[in-house]
């Protein structure tokens, strides 16, 4: 497997009176078509360090390469055109938009990309419900749905522009021990037959060993980096 996102010494610096330090020197290699849990104790940095990586926010020091091309030196702009394009993220809290309909919050990403026309987005939208088992919830709006419904949306909206990544932050922190279970299989599904990567921060083991590595972090330091078996 080829590398696909890596970081080299990177540390993030909160300013302030009292500078508070997230992420400390971390470094870590993560290959195409593998999926990567990070943990540790509260607070010790792990959705840091996550939104690093998915540059989300910036290292005060060191640098992030995502798919061979090294983000320390873009601006703004260029960096969410990268998210945009090779980057999907799910949240604990899905942060689907409570006024537009199922279809349409996949569609979203894909319209302000701008690679497909309108029908093909559509289309797509479609196609990544139905396989997530959504395909008669298309027309409701999130909040007639239930958590897991929700989650598994945000999933389809990740996937909408076909990322490089998936950065998963707590995707199943609000979840019932069944609904957990469906977006792990749905996230080890990805990876194991789409080869997609996953990145995800999360406090279950359970979770964590269906991937292929944790990652641990402690007080902002990689603790330890091994298989999840």
């Amino acid at each position: 497997m080829s590398e696909i996102l890596c970081a080299e010494r990177i540390t993030r610096v909160l300013a302030g009176e009292v500078p508070v330090t997230l992420v400390r020197e971390a470094s870590l290699s993560i290959r195409r078509g593998e999926f990567v849990s990070i943990q540790g104790p509260s607070g010790s940095g792990k959705s840091s360090l996550l939104y690093l990586l998915g540059l989300l926010d910036a290292p005060s020091a060191g640098r992030i390469v995502l798919d061979g091309v090294d983000t320390s030196g873009l601006d703004e702009d260029d960096l969410a055109n990268i998210r945009l394009e090779k980057l999907g993220f799910v949240f604990q809290f899905h942060f689907l938009l409570s006024e537009f309909s199922v279809v349409e919050n996949v569609v979203l990403p894909m319209a302000k990309l701008g690679r497909i026309d309108a029908k093909e987005q559509r289309s797509r939208a479609e196609r990544l419900l139905a396989d997530l088992g959504l395909a008669d919830q298309l027309g409701k709006r999130p909040a007639q749905l239930s958590g897991g419904q929700r989650q598994r949306v945000a999933i389809a909206r990740a996937m909408a522009n076909e990322p490089l990544v998936i950065l998963a932050d707590e995707p199943t922190g609000n979840l019932d021990s069944v609904a957990s279970a469906n977006v792990r299989e749905i996230l080890s599904a990805l990876v194991h037959e789409q080869n997609k990567t996953v990145v995800a921060v999360t406090h279950d083991p359970t979770f964590a060993r269906a991937g292929d590595r944790v990652i641990r972090i402690v007080d902002g330091r990689i603790d330890s980096d091994g298989s999840a078996r």
